[in-house]
């Protein structure tokens, strides 16, 4: 899926095994937000406000602010603490999954939320399983059920100890069983939660947020209201609102170079805040294409491209050099590409793994691209990547910009050999790295499979409730990959906002997680 002063989150240990006993939460007792209201930029689009459907940054940061999960993450967390749920926990193994409610809990139209509106969200979604939609994310949910209005019970296929987490993410907003219809999505761009936030309206250009007066849970609201202004991709336009001073903060969008000039501005009113992030971007090879269906054309590229060199060129050091499926920060990461491949381009080693192949002459190659899904700066990344290839005298590569529906479309036909893929993650565990890219329906289209990932390391780690205790796994995995080169990581974001001096509170925002929480924004 989602793409930051340096606020450090520890990595996840045990991680999920606290999850196992999910304790009591408290409510949140100052909800009503009397500061000043907060106008914020953002490139992104929201493709969803129907949460059965979008299954992407912009619209996970409205679902996260204006729908409930049961569990969410608090700030700086990678442990799910309980939201909608007043406590949740495994009551069989890692199969059955109990949540009690928090008692009183209302939607923004005035409607009681009951375990019946947490049972109609989930088997809505499942039902409907819309192809950009979240449901991809639950093929272990057997069954929900009700006992009575204060508990839901979830039935799960197999074992399954990150359910918790990915049930805290987006993907677990609680929806009004009078305000959606049961099969189908609803489409007039208006949305009805319990969460912090109310969304007034929502157009082209903005989306107005006020708060929620009936929301009970664990978020102080620090303002009264929230609009976004859209950009659709246009960073010059954000940068120019910005300095003019129609906005109060940009969030995902501002490229690399305003970032950096804004930061080392000594006269600026305008500050910079720097968090940690888990977002990542691949080289995706598709293993039966003619030409990168050969090992030694990937491995070839492995050993050629410069990825320092590359976020120098291209993102001004706003983000960090990737030799991990897993990023750092998250438990099991480690250094497989750097350990197997090398930091510095090697063209002779590069030109032995072609010869190995059976390639003598120039590998005639097209880099895919879409302009903005995964960042602006994406067409000029796949540019720097092909330069550094062609200097070789081994390649012979170009690059290739198509719009997100038509390039989605174009990788699902097989038509792409290499293209890119960015990955915000849903929930900050090694396993989000790794299941929907390698697991059984990979989200990739890359026709690659491994049985011994597939077959053994998933499911194990999947069962496993301490997480600490699944990096060796996730270090085999790993190596895997790196020697079968299905993908390539090239980077890891760092996440920033850039704000005006008198916001407040965005180090709360800017987290592993991935959670962008309205509330912790003030203005004085």
């Amino acid at each position: 899926m989602r793409m930051r002063n340096q606020w450090l989150v520890p990595p996840l240990g045990v991680g999920l095994a606290a999850a196992l006993l999910t304790g009591c939460g408290s409510d949140s007792t100052d909800s009503a937000g009397t500061g000043d209201s907060v106008v914020m930029g953002m490139s992104d689009d929201i493709q969803a406000t129907d949460p059965a459907s979008g299954y992407d940054p912009g619209s996970w940061l409205l679902f996260n602010n204006v729908f409930q999960s049961l569990l969410s993450f608090p700030n700086g967390g990678t442990e799910p603490e309980p939201e909608a749920a007043k406590e949740c926990h495994f009551t069989d193994s890692t199969k059955v999954y109990s949540c009690t409610l928090r008692p009183g809990l209302k939607f923004s139209n005035g409607h009681a939320l009951t375990s019946k509106d947490v049972k109609f969200s989930f088997d809505r979604m499942m039902k409907i399983n819309d192809d950009a939609g979240p449901a991809i994310m639950f093929p272990m949910l057997n069954k929900v059920e009700t006992p009575d209005a204060d508990t839901v019970v979830f039935k799960l296929k197999y074992a399954d100890a990150t359910f918790p987490s990915k049930i805290a993410s987006g993907a677990g907003s609680i929806v009004d069983h009078t305000a959606y219809p049961a099969d189908e999505l609803r489409t007039d761009g208006k949305a009805v939660g319990s969460g912090p936030y109310k969304l007034d309206s929502y157009g082209k250009k903005e989306a107005v947020f006020s708060v929620n007066s009936s929301y009970k849970g664990t978020a102080k609201v620090k303002n009264s209201g929230i609009t976004m202004e859209f950009f659709h991709g246009d960073q010059a336009a954000l940068k120019r609102s910005l300095l003019a001073g129609d906005l109060d903060l940009a969030y995902r969008g501002l490229a690399a170079k305003d970032i950096s000039d804004i930061e080392t501005s000594s006269t600026s009113d305008i500050n910079v805040v720097e968090g940690s992030s888990a977002e990542v971007q691949h080289l995706v090879f598709n293993v039966k294409d003619p030409v990168v269906g050969q090992i030694g054309v990937r491995k070839a590229m492995a050993y050629l491209i410069d990825r320092d060199a590359l976020i120098d060129e291209v993102y001004d050091n706003t983000a960090t050099s990737l030799y991990s499926i897993i990023p750092a920060g998250i438990t099991g990461h480690n250094t497989a590409f750097f350990d197997t491949y090398g930091a510095r381009p090697s063209k002779s080693k590069a030109e032995a793994a072609l010869r190995a192949d059976g390639i003598t002459g120039k590998v005639k190659l097209t880099l895919w691209s879409t302009p903005s899904r995964y960042g602006p700066a994406t067409d000029a990344e796949l540019k720097a990547i092909a330069k550094q290839l062609n200097a070789s005298g081994l390649f012979e590569a170009d690059v290739k910009s198509v719009e997100f529906a038509q390039y989605e479309r174009d990788i699902k036909s097989g038509k792409y050999g290499v293209y890119v893929k960015g990955w915000v993650p849903d929930y900050p565990d090694p396993d989000n790295f790794t299941q929907p890219f390698f697991g059984d329906g990979n989200v990739l289209g890359n026709n690659y499979s491994n049985s011994t990932i597939t077959g053994t390391i998933i499911p194990e780690t999947g069962a496993q409730s301490d997480r600490a205790a699944t990096t060796k796994d996730f270090d085999q995995l790993q190596q895997i990959v790196a020697d079968q080169l299905p993908i390539l990581p090239v980077w890891q974001a760092k996440q920033y906002a850039v704000a005006r001096d008198n916001v407040y509170g965005l180090e709360n925002c800017l987290d592993a997680s991935t959670v962008f929480r309205f509330w912790e924004i003030s203005k004085g």
